[in-house]
């Protein structure tokens, strides 16, 4: 009688680690053709953004000329420009997190969980002496 039941909980125990993984990869695809469309979408926004940066940067280094010598104006605006960059480096990777697929992983938790609790239940019907078919005599 045993054996049919450590078989049977061993294909569905399969069945459920397929059923998972499925999951985990589906939500992952989602997460994934998002963040590619935005990825590319943050990088035409940051091409158009460095003509910008530049002209400004033009435009700063010509205001800074018209009191100072021409070298120093653009010294000084270089050295701007480059302090922004850190700082928007450093911020930008205190920003990455790692794509994780939370739905399969709490779903899987839950499973987990719902099969220890099975086998506590099962345990302590044994314990019990109830569940256990009568002795052989």
């Amino acid at each position: 009688m045993a054996t049919p039941l450590v078989q049977q909980l061993t294909d569905q125990a399969t069945a459920l680690v397929r059923e998972e993984l499925a999951a985990a990869r589906n939500e992952m695809k989602t997460k994934g053709k998002r963040a590619a469309i935005g990825a590319g979408l943050f990088g035409a926004a940051g091409a158009v953004a460095l003509y910008g940066i530049g002209a400004l940067a033009v435009t700063v280094a010509a205001a800074l000329a018209l009191v100072m010598p021409v070298g120093a104006a653009v010294l000084i605006t270089a050295t701007l420009l480059f302090a922004g960059a850190g700082a928007a480096a450093l911020t930008g990777k205190g920003q990455m997190t790692k794509p994780l697929p939370e739905e399969a992983i709490a779903s899987g938790r839950r499973d987990v969980e719902a099969v220890k609790d099975a086998i506590r239940a099962h345990a302590l019907r044994d314990r019990s002496g109830r569940g256990r078919p009568p002795a052989r005599r």
